[in-house]
């Protein structure tokens, strides 16, 4: 009898390096259980960003590389301008430019020794750095007759054909921009004011058996309404489904948290009792366990108690382990061993 008792009671506790004793206890997290409202929107899947491209520099173009609807990839080649002219402006500042560079060089020498006066070099020197500057400004231009999609996305428009004269700035191509996908969702006041309480947002496509939700977030809201007082909504996904496109139809569910009524949903045997009064233990970032005081409502259809006061969603409450612990204690978390890895094999 004597060697079961030690067995059990090692089985709980474990010595510290002081010569204490550990405790070792099991915690769960509170589930919202009661209080939450469920609303269902219409929304639209939209493109993060239209792009309109366009070259720098005007000219002739000479070549249309892609065509509309096919996807690019940012730095893929999208047109490029007959560069002919620019790039003789480029041949002429560079014969003028290794002219002068070898003047400079030869007044150099004359100016260390005492051939020429340091102001001539100097002069030569500047105009020599003003030629390098034209020279690049025609080596950009020449660059700046091929044109490089800015993002990936889709080609939405092309405006121009192949031989057309281009200005400066006029938009080429239309790309839509769809690394991430936002829905677009009209929302009415009555929803909008409960904000802060949004629980969760979800955009629901397949409806029926093969129905997806997909996990959302708040990206921005327009704070004026529209003519039907509506406030516009865009939502982003939390991760971008490469099967959904611009454009579909979506179902936007969004869960809300009622503060007047709001329940969480503990073990029972979480709940004890402490100078007269209902309390949980908590553990905090240090593992040390503190008592709260809570106000149980009642018991739920899983024998769980409904706690409606003195804990919230992120608190760290003791499953097991409640009746050996005391106030201010460092503790051990135990994990809960997995239903599908009996034994802890995996």
């Amino acid at each position: 009898m004597l060697v079961a008792t030690l067995i059990l009671c090692g089985c709980a506790k474990e010595q510290s390096s002081n010569g204490g004793v550990t405790h070792f206890v099991v915690v769960v997290s509170p589930e919202i259980n009661g209080g939450i409202s469920t609303k269902h929107l219409a929304g639209r899947t939209c493109e993060q960003s239209m792009t309109n491209v366009a070259f720098k520099t005007p000219g002739q173009l000479k070549e249309i590389a892609v065509k509309e609807g096919q996807y690019v990839s940012q730095g893929q080649l999208l047109a490029r301008l007959d560069d002919a002219d620019y790039q003789l402006g480029v041949d002429a500042y560079q014969i003028q430019y290794d002219q002068l560079s070898e003047e400079v060089r030869r007044l150099k020498m004359m100016m260390e020794n005492n051939g020429v006066a340091a102001n001539d070099y100097e002069k030569a020197e500047a105009g020599l750095r003003q030629l390098a500057i034209q020279l690049q400004v025609n080596k950009n231009k020449v660059a700046y007759t091929r044109l490089y999609s800015p993002v990936n996305g889709y080609v939405n428009k092309v405006n121009f054909e192949t031989a057309e004269m281009v200005d400066a700035g006029t938009p080429v191509f239309e790309i839509i921009n769809t690394s991430n996908l936002e829905v677009e969702v009209s929302v009415p006041v009555a929803i909008l004011q409960q904000k802060n309480n949004f629980e969760s947002l979800y955009a629901i496509t397949d409806k029926g058996a093969n129905e997806k939700r997909h996990a959302l977030s708040i990206k921005s809201i327009v704070p004026k309404a529209d003519a039907n007082q509506l406030y516009t909504m865009r939502l982003t996904f939390n991760e971008n489904p490469k099967q959904i496109a611009a454009g579909t139809n979506v179902d936007v569910l969004i869960n809300i948290v009622s503060e007047d009524s709001t329940l969480y949903s503990v073990p029972l045997h979480a709940v004890f009792e402490h100078q007269g009064k209902e309390c949980v233990w908590t553990v905090d970032g240090q593992n040390t366990v503190h008592a709260k005081q809570v106000v149980v409502k009642g018991i739920d259809s899983h024998g769980n108690a409904l706690i409606s006061s003195g804990i919230n969603k992120d608190d760290r409450i003791v499953k097991a382990g409640v009746e050996q612990i005391n106030e201010g204690e460092s503790v051990g978390i135990k994990d809960i061993p997995s239903e599908t890895n009996v034994g802890g094999l995996m």
